[in-house]
């Protein structure tokens, strides 16, 4: 029971060092941290911390800073029951979508569904979320404001941040992504947008860079979601940022594509998106359902591939890295539901960085302090003295026993006290769907 005073000391947790002082170790550390108004106040060896009055015994429990999600979309998700997908395809994604926006995306419908998706993060533990809106005009006018009130609706629970994201005609278009950009500019937002196999990608690139930079925004690209080894966005983002100089945080999500590359082409890419400081984030769970899929006479084929990009190796060559939710119920994936902890397990089952065991804890970082730092969140998601308690805690005591069940007993703090967990019903979204399930 943690103590509503928010004075205490957890003793007897253990910590990825990864997530302390050692980046690169994946060892579990003892030790008692103690917690005062809401702050971490020590960080000391089990047995070592001073006697508090009140203490709880973690029993080798494991404790996690709360989570950061790089890449959401908060403004489609949960709009299944009344636009699944046709066929679960990316291209049947990408209309069913449009259909549905066109017909139902006023700034009620989103504001409850980005409420109700916010909800059910901040249960299961995150305490920051990046989310692209879709923002082809007019529609940037109505997500972006409905964006800014769930800002401050949300502040001190979850920090937020938006992302523009525009298909290759408005990024072909300097006066429609001008528009864009100044709304997102109001908003505090990043520039983005979606592009993959396309004749036009370099010019695409110039024309994001000029525009982020004459409004000084930084940049959160959709890249090569896609198998098609032709798919060039990544590359020209990343020539286009070393070519301009441009000194903006630029971020690819996705990156299907890198896996399907021959060999030296794909380490000739890896090469340029580390020379230009690219941050990749991958998305793992939507990456596998939407990636290779094929319906063949009717009959779904078995995928050949994963869908994910080469995460282990483009860290490896020194490039940021993260993983993140990307979408949560709708025609993208149907699945869901903005958990932190969810990525982490499915990541290390799709993307193998589970291997060698000593080094696994190292990627819980893919899912807090990396993301973090790359996004520039107030919120560090770190380990250390003065941060905020806003803490994960579970009852496993090492990496299989965290990663072979889905933790739905685990309990959450925030500045120290522990919040209600408690999922919101989906029924509160049946008006919306036209009480369909």
């Amino acid at each position: 029971m943690i103590p509503a005073d928010r004075h205490y000391t957890l003793i007897n947790a253990s910590v990825p060092e990864s997530v302390m002082s050692k980046p690169d170790s994946g060892a579990l550390a003892r030790v008692d941290i103690t917690v005062a108004d809401g702050t971490i106040m020590s960080i000391a060896p089990a047995g070592s911390a001073p006697v508090q009055p009140t203490t709880v015994d973690m029993d080798g429990g494991i404790v996690l800073p709360a989570f950061v999600d790089l890449h959401t979309h908060l403004d489609k998700g949960h709009i299944w029951p009344r636009r699944p997908s046709p066929d679960g395809t990316w291209l049947g994604a990408l209309m069913a979508v449009q259909e549905d926006r066109e017909s139902n995306w006023a700034a009620g419908d989103v504001e409850r569904r980005m409420d109700f998706a916010l909800r059910c993060a901040y249960a299961h533990g995150t305490a920051a979320i990046r989310t692209h809106l879709d923002s082809a005009p007019p529609q940037h006018e109505i997500s972006f404001d409905v964006f800014e009130k769930m800002r401050d609706r949300w502040k001190g629970r979850i920090e937020l941040q938006a992302v523009s994201i525009v298909g290759p005609d408005t990024l072909l278009d300097m006066g429609d992504l001008k528009a864009v950009a100044k709304r997102a500019k109001a908003a505090g937002g990043k520039l983005g947008g979606s592009t993959a196999v396309h004749p036009d990608n370099p010019k695409m690139m110039a024309n994001l860079i000029a525009v982020a930079d004459e409004f000084g925004l930084d940049i959160d690209l959709h890249a090569d979601e896609s198998p098609d080894p032709a798919a060039t966005a990544l590359q020209c983002l990343a020539e286009a940022v070393i070519e301009t100089g441009f000194d903006g945080t630029v971020v690819a999500g996705h990156c299907c594509a890198l896996a399907n590359q021959p060999g030296d082409h794909a380490r000739m890419v890896i090469d340029k998106v580390v020379e230009a400081g690219v941050a990749i984030v991958s998305l793992p769970m939507c990456n596998m359902y939407l990636q290779d899929r094929h319906n063949e006479h009717g009959v779904t084929r078995t995928p050949r591939w994963r869908g994910v990009t080469l995460l282990n190796e483009l860290k490896a060559a020194g490039a940021r890295v993260a993983i993140a939710s990307d979408n949560t119920r709708d025609p993208f994936y149907a699945y869901g539901d903005l958990d932190g902890f969810e990525v982490l397990r499915e990541g290390a089952r799709i993307l193998h960085f589970d291997h060698p065991q000593q080094s696994a804890f190292a990627w819980a970082r893919a899912v807090g302090a990396d993301p973090a730092a790359i996004a520039g969140f107030a919120y560090t998601a770190t380990l250390a003295d003065g941060a905020p308690a806003d803490l994960v805690l579970f009852g496993a005591r090492s990496w299989t026993e965290l990663m072979s069940r889905p933790q739905a007993d685990r309990t959450v703090l925030r500045r120290g006290i522990a919040i209600d967990t408690t999922l919101p019903d989906y029924r509160e979204l049946d008006d919306l769907m036209g009480a369909t399930t």
